[in-house]
């Protein structure tokens, strides 16, 4: 890993900014510390940013307006904080792209290893080339481009997909027919999923809603009860 890798931590609480800044920096990393999103924009623009620590209760554009206005646009890895511990602010979070989620409050310690579980994952998937060798997944009417993380219709028109939406549905195609455990699905490194498993099942049926698939009766993403998901169609791969 990069020690001169850079993070902007997000955050309008003045000795959180100071705490994580000072953390991140004695732990080899260039931190930049912002108090909204205004800054956030400016420091994006002005210096290249390898991870962006968010907190969600900001004044002003909260945190998930900010991180659904990022993920439009970048892959840049989010890790959201909040206060709250709520399940459903964690898989809101989760499904606006963000990669981890953490609540306050937390030890500096453990949102190190998180963000460098994160870079480490990020730096595998950040070839020209997929680690299957895979660009295109085509199946049903859709194509899954893993280069662009693009979803399109058979006309080609880009569907928007979450990070997490994306990370499910690639592991999904890559598996063909066999069936995914909700373990199977998550990353080693994802804790922010791992500790919720209700967001692989909301997860899940947002895609079948994306897919026009049958929440009742689904063709493309099936359920086998006891196991997990797997993919119920023809897939094929350039």
């Amino acid at each position: 890993m990069n020690s001169s890798q850079h993070i902007l931590v997000v955050d309008d609480d003045g000795e959180i900014r100071t705490l994580l800044g000072d953390y991140l920096r004695q732990n080899g990393f260039r931190a930049t510390t912002v108090a909204d999103g205004a800054a956030m924009r400016k420091a994006m623009a002005r210096e290249q940013i390898d991870l962006l620590v968010l907190d969600i209760m900001l004044r002003g554009e909260d945190g998930l307006a900010l991180c659904r206005a990022v993920r439009q646009d970048s892959d840049l890895p989010i890790v959201m904080l909040t206060a709250r511990g709520d399940a459903v602010d964690k898989i809101v979070g989760l499904e606006m792209g963000a990669d981890d989620y953490l609540a306050k409050p937390f030890s500096p310690r453990e949102l190190l290893v998180r963000i460098k579980s994160i870079l480490r994952r990020a730096d595998r998937q950040s070839g020209p080339v997929r680690p299957d060798n895979v660009q295109k997944y085509h199946f049903d009417r859709w194509t899954l481009d893993t280069v662009s993380r693009n979803l399109y219709d058979d006309e080609g028109v880009v569907v928007a997909l979450s990070g997490v939406q994306f990370r499910l549905l690639s592991r999904l195609l890559a598996a063909r027919k066999r069936v995914l455990s909700r373990t199977q699905l998550m990353d080693a490194g994802d804790r922010g999923v791992d500790a919720f498993y209700r967001t692989i099942d909301v997860s899940i049926s947002r895609l079948r809603q994306i897919l026009h698939d049958d929440a009742r009766e689904p063709r493309i993403i099936k359920t086998v009860y006891g196991e997990g998901y797997v993919i119920g169609v023809e897939v094929t791969s350039v």
